[in-house]
């Protein structure tokens, strides 16, 4: 297994993340199989493993506390988040942080995360009211928590904002990074500000749950040609070592055979080459089916609405290779007036684009997809129901 060192701690590139937990035929967590997987990850060298608080309605916390309290506490890492991402009249991150305590069976966590700061939940974070970042701060003087971090699905102006509100406080951070998010997502962009920022990168999602294992026969055969023994899986996983500061790349697995193939792939250090990563990047190109903007922002100019034409072009972009509900997240706070919805169609911006775009077109497009993703709060109130 190859392993990074942070801190005072060796850390398994390879980690399994818990979110995609196996269920068995009533739709529960399948509690044999994740036995049998942690035991699997173990015996292999993986010793991080990572859960939240609403992971499987709750459940992922208490049935990988089962599975790692059968080895010495300090023969793993373990990491849960606090879930201020959620709609909730309040916020208490003491009776959250002891529940979780007391779910996972253990007395500390080796890493804990403020899960989710994006364009909505940040005010939840920075509000003195609920005191969040003081707690935790003062959980990690105590060594109930040794290290402090954030995951993110917010933009890079979100990401900079929470960064300045830390400080010194916070030590990592987990992004969504993949060779389609590379630039899909601005990837790239948000690893140069960790960098900047001194935080390592945590990557989750780094096969895009699943959809960079099922490539097109000719995207996987143009592959193999090149690495006859080495998975579209693989591939991924191989990409994301190239890229400086990736420490933690944390991959849901949902069985067996997926711990297994990933195990194997990065049992061996064997990066791609520059002419390799150049090759996967143009195989991330034909997947996207993308509406050419390149952000040079003249449609901005004579906007008489004052929107952020880029931003929605690429959050159409997005959704136009996977309706995801992240996307929907980062127009959470986004008001009325500043919506695509409010497009008046005076065709100024497309009179302009250099791509000779269809812009109003694309706003439209992009509004009809938006208000069809199911609404981030609606989830989570069914989420905190499925949990009473």
């Amino acid at each position: 297994m190859i392993y990074k060192t942070f801190k005072d701690d060796k850390i398994s590139l390879l980690s399994f993340g818990t979110m995609r937990l196996p269920l068995d035929k009533y739709g529960e967590i399948d509690e044999k199989a994740v036995l049998d997987m942690v035991d699997y990850a173990i015996q292999h060298g993986i010793n991080y493993f990572d859960t939240a608080y609403p992971y499987h309605s709750g459940d992922s916390e208490r049935v990988i506390g089962k599975a790692l309290s059968r080895y010495p506490r300090d023969s793993f890492l373990l990491a849960t988040k606090y879930p201020g991402h959620q709609i909730s009249e309040s916020y208490n991150p003491e009776e959250i942080f002891e529940e979780q305590l007391k779910k996972c069976g253990v007395e500390y966590f080796d890493y804990y995360l403020l899960h989710n700061v994006y364009e909505n939940s940040i005010s939840v974070y920075m509000d003195e009211k609920w005191g969040i970042l003081d707690y935790f701060r003062e959980q990690k003087k105590l060594g109930r928590i040794k290290h402090l971090g954030f995951s993110t699905h917010g933009s890079i102006d979100t990401m900079k904002r929470f960064i300045d509100y830390c400080k010194d406080d916070i030590e990592f951070c987990q992004i969504q990074l993949n060779y389609l998010d590379w630039t899909l997502q601005s990837g790239k962009e948000k690893c140069e500000l960790l960098a900047s920022a001194g935080l390592p990168v945590w990557v989750m999602e780094p096969l895009r749950g699943g959809s960079l294992v099922k490539l097109s026969e000719k995207n996987t055969a143009l592959l193999k040609s090149h690495r006859p023994d080495e998975s579209p899986a693989a591939w991924g996983l191989r990409f994301l070592q190239n890229i400086p500061g990736v420490t933690v790349i944390l991959s849901g697995m949902s069985n067996i055979k997926q711990m297994i193939d990933n195990v194997k792939t990065l049992e061996e250090d064997k990066p791609l080459s520059e002419a390799e990563t150049t090759l996967l990047l143009g195989v991330a190109e034909t997947m996207k089916n993308s509406i050419p903007c390149t952000a040079c922002r003249y449609c901005c100019d004579g906007c008489p609405k004052g929107l952020d034409i880029p931003k929605f072009i690429a959050a159409l972009n997005e959704l136009r290779f996977s309706e995801s509900m992240f996307v929907g997240m980062s127009f959470d706070a986004t008001p009325p007036s500043k919506m695509p919805s409010a497009c008046i169609g005076c065709e100024k911006c497309s009179q302009i684009c250099p791509q000779s775009i269809d812009i109003p077109a694309a706003l439209k497009q992009l509004d009809k997809k938006l208000n069809a993703l199911p609404k981030w709060d609606e989830v989570c109130r069914q989420r905190a129901l499925e949990q009473r």
